[in-house]
């Protein structure tokens, strides 16, 4: 079953901790110094927030899924629409291991799509370590390739 994502940058982690735990109703699952995360399942949604990223709002959105075979049958999705989508095998970011991709909508969103392997002690590597992937840069084994300004749009950049 999937599990929507949503990943938002913060200023200030505590009163953004205060703040989601009484719109969910709820503590966080996963607190962190940088980072917090709820796994609410009404509705089923993965919420986090850090305050690593360049920018303050939303981060990224994605899909996390339960199985490899879900994150295959996903992939092979947007492979079929010719979607561009950069992959992230054993992705060590946000305190977590996952095998993943990232695509980028018309907007210049970024979706990470994800199967959760393991929990790590560390957030992952430092938001401006940038590697390129497929000509782009992607911030290396954590983070959402860079936004790309829609039409009309200012340049954005954004890590997770």
């Amino acid at each position: 079953m999937k599990r929507f994502h949503v990943h938002v940058g913060v200023a200030d982690l505590a009163a953004n901790i205060r703040f989601y735990s009484t719109v969910f109703g709820q503590q966080p699952a996963v607190v962190k110094d940088d980072y917090a995360k709820w796994m609410l399942d009404d509705p089923r949604i993965n919420f986090a927030i850090s305050s690593r990223g360049l920018e303050k709002g939303l981060d990224h959105l994605g899909l996390q899924v339960d199985s490899a075979e879900e994150l295959t049958g996903l992939r092979a999705q947007v492979g079929r629409a010719e979607i561009e989508a950069r992959d992230q095998p054993a992705a060590a970011c946000c305190y977590a291991k996952s095998n993943k991709y990232w695509i980028t909508d018309p907007q210049g969103i970024a979706w990470e799509t994800y199967h959760t392997l393991d929990s790590i002690p560390t957030f992952g590597v430092d938001a401006k370590s940038v590697v390129k992937v497929e000509g782009s840069p992607v911030a290396n084994a954590c983070c959402a390739p860079a936004r790309t300004a829609a039409p009309g749009d200012a340049k954005r950049a954004a890590c997770c």
